[in-house]
């Protein structure tokens, strides 16, 4: 199995976030667990730039969708690493 092309902090750093691995912490403790149900581009947490990116690279299967399935599984989970 190959590594994705983008880590979860090169993420964070694209939606403007911090890429700081306690920051990136802080952010998943503080909005998760999200509802089975919800998309996670719906999230109430995005603005309109980091939802529409979001929904597009999942959309297109782009370089970035491995890696934001990773952030959805922590955001319905938390983080336990």
């Amino acid at each position: 199995m190959e590594s994705p092309i983008h880590s979860l902090p090169a993420l964070f750093k694209q939606l403007g976030l911090s890429d700081d691995a306690v920051d990136i912490d802080k952010f998943i403790a503080a909005h998760s667990p999200l509802k089975p149900e919800l998309h996670l581009a719906d999230a109430y947490f995005w603005n309109e730039g980091q939802r529409q990116m979001l929904r597009d690279e999942i959309l297109e299967d782009a370089d970035w969708a491995e890696v934001i399935d990773q952030l959805d599984v922590l955001l319905r989970k938390g983080r336990s690493e």
